[in-house]
């Protein structure tokens, strides 16, 4: 699918949105995580629940769309409510993230693996990631039709390997499924100084 055809796509599924729903649940369960004070990046927003939660608790916060529909909608709201909040519209697959900008980066229900490095490296030392989406392991039709567009079981964890875990959940088909976290994997991930892997120690010599 083109980049037009996409955000054409986007726009007509905006168009007769008004409210922008819930936050993401890795977002709205793990807020107490977030800094008293900073810069926030909510990345393929959409009517921006997330940004707005984010402005809400007093970050600084920039919200990225490839749907203007959505952003314009997204910026209004934030101008009724006074809050430190600018929507753009932006295609994430082509755009560029500055480098050590951002204390927190909010992706949810969208995935770019190539994008995953970058989104890395825009987080500050002690950054905050926020990361959700859909998983090919489901009990629901909920999501992308296409494979590719959802991860692989445990890919998640993997994916910010550079990054360390706060918090992980991906339940899959385990234990009572009309109870729990399904069709999804979340991650809550912090930038530590120096490099380091997820899961990983490495051994001393000394």
């Amino acid at each position: 699918m083109s980049n037009t055809s996409t955000r054409e796509k986007w726009d007509q599924r905006y168009l007769d949105a008004d409210l922008p729903g819930d936050p993401a649940e890795v977002l709205s369960e793990n807020q107490h995580l977030l800094p008293v004070g900073g810069t926030a990046l909510d990345l393929a927003c959409g009517l921006g629940a997330n940004a707005l939660l984010l402005a809400e608790h007093g970050l600084d916060t920039l919200a990225w769309d490839i749907s203007p529909v959505a952003v314009e909608k997204l910026g209004a709201i934030a101008h009724r409510r006074g809050l430190p909040l600018r929507a753009e519209s932006k295609d994430l697959s082509t755009c560029i993230l500055p480098p050590a900008r951002f204390d927190v980066i909010v992706v949810a229900h969208y995935l770019e693996r190539p994008l995953i490095p970058a989104i890395i490296d825009a987080l500050t030392v002690g950054g905050l990631l926020f990361f959700q989406t859909f998983t090919r392991t489901a009990l629901s039709d909920a999501g992308p039709k296409i494979p590719e567009w959802r991860l692989a079981d445990g890919e998640l964890w993997y994916l910010f390997q550079p990054l360390r875990p706060v918090v992980y959940r991906e339940e899959g088909l385990l234990g009572d499924t009309r109870r729990g976290f399904r069709d999804k994997a979340q991650l809550v991930a912090i930038k530590d100084p120096g490099p380091r892997a997820m899961g990983c120690v490495k051994d001393r010599t000394d």
